[in-house]
């Protein structure tokens, strides 16, 4: 049994296009963020972006993390 989901992507028909409204930035970026994180994709753009670009990329995802999980959540949703 998989642990991880992309359902969203695959199933959203709506609007995509940010600066709108705050829906359509959550629902743009949900898929952006599914697609960005898709195997092949990211076996492609990980390789080639540069040791800069990996820390950064880290430390954002990082500090997201830490701003808005508990850490009881951090461990439920992002280790499961």
């Amino acid at each position: 049994m998989t642990k991880h989901s992309h359902n969203f992507v695959e199933t959203f028909d709506g609007f995509l296009g940010y600066g709108l409204d705050r829906q359509s930035n959550e629902n743009t970026l949900a898929v952006y963020l599914q697609k960005f994180s898709d195997d092949g994709l990211l076996n492609i753009v990980l390789k080639r972006m540069s040791d800069e670009d990996l820390t950064e990329l880290f430390d954002v995802i990082s500090k997201m993390l830490k701003k808005y999980l508990s850490e009881p959540e951090y461990h439920q949703f992002f280790l499961k």
